[in-house]
Protein backbone atom coordinates (compact mmCIF):
# COMPACT_ATOMS: atom_id res chain seq x y z
CA UNK A 1 0.00 0.00 0.00
CA UNK A 2 1.55 3.30 -1.02
CA UNK A 3 1.56 6.33 1.26
CA UNK A 4 -1.24 8.11 -0.66
CA UNK A 5 -3.61 5.17 -0.16
CA UNK A 6 -2.56 4.83 3.47
CA UNK A 7 -3.37 8.49 4.15
CA UNK A 8 -6.74 8.17 2.39
CA UNK A 9 -7.57 4.98 4.32
CA UNK A 10 -6.56 6.64 7.62
CA UNK A 11 -8.70 9.70 6.90
CA UNK A 12 -11.75 7.56 6.07
CA UNK A 13 -11.21 5.47 9.20
CA UNK A 14 -10.87 8.61 11.33
CA UNK A 15 -14.07 10.17 9.98
CA UNK A 16 -16.16 7.02 10.27
CA UNK A 17 -14.85 5.98 13.68
CA UNK A 18 -15.84 9.36 15.14
CA UNK A 19 -19.39 9.04 13.89
CA UNK A 20 -22.07 9.55 16.51
CA UNK A 21 -24.22 6.45 16.81
CA UNK A 22 -27.93 7.15 16.45
CA UNK A 23 -30.33 6.81 19.35
CA UNK A 24 -33.80 5.36 18.89
CA UNK A 25 -36.57 7.93 19.23
CA UNK A 26 -39.37 7.53 21.74
CA UNK A 27 -41.36 10.36 20.12
CA UNK A 28 -44.06 10.06 17.51
CA UNK A 29 -42.98 11.99 14.45
CA UNK A 30 -45.68 13.86 12.55
CA UNK A 31 -44.88 12.92 8.97
CA UNK A 32 -45.38 15.57 6.35
CA UNK A 33 -44.24 16.34 2.83
CA UNK A 34 -41.73 19.15 2.48
CA UNK A 35 -44.11 21.07 0.24
CA UNK A 36 -46.81 20.88 2.91
CA UNK A 37 -44.79 22.39 5.76
CA UNK A 38 -46.77 25.50 6.54
CA UNK A 39 -46.03 27.95 9.34
CA UNK A 40 -49.77 28.35 9.92
CA UNK A 41 -50.04 24.63 10.79
CA UNK A 42 -47.25 24.85 13.38
CA UNK A 43 -47.60 26.12 16.93
CA UNK A 44 -50.08 25.13 19.63
CA UNK A 45 -47.81 22.22 20.56
CA UNK A 46 -46.80 21.22 17.02
CA UNK A 47 -43.09 22.06 16.74
CA UNK A 48 -40.61 21.65 13.88
CA UNK A 49 -37.05 20.96 15.07
CA UNK A 50 -34.18 21.07 12.58
CA UNK A 51 -30.41 20.64 12.46
CA UNK A 52 -29.00 23.94 11.22
CA UNK A 53 -25.36 22.82 10.98
CA UNK A 54 -23.22 25.07 8.83
CA UNK A 55 -20.77 24.04 6.12
CA UNK A 56 -17.86 23.68 8.56
CA UNK A 57 -19.62 20.82 10.35
CA UNK A 58 -21.18 19.30 7.23
CA UNK A 59 -17.85 18.30 5.66
CA UNK A 60 -17.47 15.43 8.12
CA UNK A 61 -19.73 13.52 10.48
CA UNK A 62 -19.49 16.04 13.34
CA UNK A 63 -22.82 17.64 12.43
CA UNK A 64 -24.92 14.70 13.63
CA UNK A 65 -26.90 15.61 16.74
CA UNK A 66 -28.38 13.21 19.26
CA UNK A 67 -31.20 14.98 21.07
CA UNK A 68 -33.16 14.19 24.23
CA UNK A 69 -36.13 16.22 25.46
CA UNK A 70 -36.86 15.86 29.18
CA UNK A 71 -34.55 12.80 29.22
CA UNK A 72 -36.64 11.11 26.50
CA UNK A 73 -34.72 10.41 23.28
CA UNK A 74 -35.88 12.41 20.26
CA UNK A 75 -33.31 10.66 18.09
CA UNK A 76 -30.55 11.76 15.77
CA UNK A 77 -30.79 14.68 13.36
CA UNK A 78 -28.24 14.84 10.60
CA UNK A 79 -27.41 18.11 8.84
CA UNK A 80 -30.39 19.66 7.03
CA UNK A 81 -32.87 17.23 8.56
CA UNK A 82 -35.98 18.08 10.51
CA UNK A 83 -38.77 16.45 12.50
CA UNK A 84 -42.18 17.65 13.61
CA UNK A 85 -43.39 16.54 17.04
CA UNK A 86 -46.01 17.47 19.59
CA UNK A 87 -44.71 19.15 22.74
CA UNK A 88 -46.86 20.25 25.63
CA UNK A 89 -46.69 23.88 26.71
CA UNK A 90 -44.26 24.50 29.55
CA UNK A 91 -40.57 24.29 30.29
CA UNK A 92 -38.62 21.52 28.58
CA UNK A 93 -34.97 20.54 28.89
CA UNK A 94 -33.16 19.73 25.65
CA UNK A 95 -29.96 17.71 25.94
CA UNK A 96 -27.85 17.79 22.79
CA UNK A 97 -24.73 15.78 21.92
CA UNK A 98 -22.39 15.91 18.95
CA UNK A 99 -18.88 14.53 18.56
CA UNK A 100 -16.07 16.77 17.38
CA UNK A 101 -12.89 15.00 18.59
CA UNK A 102 -14.53 14.92 22.05
CA UNK A 103 -18.17 14.70 23.15
CA UNK A 104 -19.81 18.12 22.97
CA UNK A 105 -22.82 18.11 25.32
CA UNK A 106 -25.15 20.96 26.13
CA UNK A 107 -28.34 21.50 28.13
CA UNK A 108 -30.97 24.02 27.07
CA UNK A 109 -34.04 24.93 29.12
CA UNK A 110 -36.72 26.18 26.75
CA UNK A 111 -40.24 27.43 27.41
CA UNK A 112 -42.69 26.04 24.84
CA UNK A 113 -45.94 27.92 24.37
CA UNK A 114 -48.70 28.14 21.75
CA UNK A 115 -46.52 30.49 19.66
CA UNK A 116 -43.49 28.16 19.50
CA UNK A 117 -43.28 26.81 15.95
CA UNK A 118 -39.69 26.19 14.89
CA UNK A 119 -36.52 25.34 16.83
CA UNK A 120 -33.06 25.33 15.28
CA UNK A 121 -30.37 23.23 16.93
CA UNK A 122 -26.84 23.27 15.57
CA UNK A 123 -23.36 22.24 16.60
CA UNK A 124 -20.72 24.87 17.12
CA UNK A 125 -17.03 24.75 17.86
CA UNK A 126 -17.35 24.47 21.63
CA UNK A 127 -20.88 23.15 22.25
CA UNK A 128 -24.33 23.29 20.64
CA UNK A 129 -26.76 26.14 20.10
CA UNK A 130 -30.56 26.03 20.39
CA UNK A 131 -32.69 28.91 19.10
CA UNK A 132 -36.45 29.30 18.79
CA UNK A 133 -36.60 30.95 15.36
CA UNK A 134 -40.25 30.47 14.37
CA UNK A 135 -39.00 30.83 10.79
CA UNK A 136 -38.23 28.16 8.23
CA UNK A 137 -34.51 28.02 7.45
CA UNK A 138 -33.17 29.47 4.22
CA UNK A 139 -33.21 26.94 1.39
CA UNK A 140 -35.68 24.78 3.29
CA UNK A 141 -36.39 22.95 0.03
CA UNK A 142 -32.98 21.28 0.50
CA UNK A 143 -34.00 19.86 3.90
CA UNK A 144 -35.43 16.38 4.36
CA UNK A 145 -37.60 14.78 6.98
CA UNK A 146 -35.57 12.64 9.38
CA UNK A 147 -36.39 8.98 9.44
CA UNK A 148 -36.50 7.18 12.76
CA UNK A 149 -33.18 5.47 13.28
CA UNK A 150 -32.47 2.50 15.45
CA UNK A 151 -29.38 2.25 17.61
CA UNK A 152 -26.88 -0.13 16.03
CA UNK A 153 -24.86 -2.27 18.37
Amino acid sequence: MNSKNLILFSAILLFTSCALRPIASEYTFIKTDLEKVNLDKLGNGTVLIYNGANILHKVDVTARLNIWIDNKPLGQLRPSEYVIINLENGKHQFKVLHIDVVNMRSLHDEEIDEKTKIIEIKPNITSNKLTVTNELPKRFEKFKYAEKRQHKK
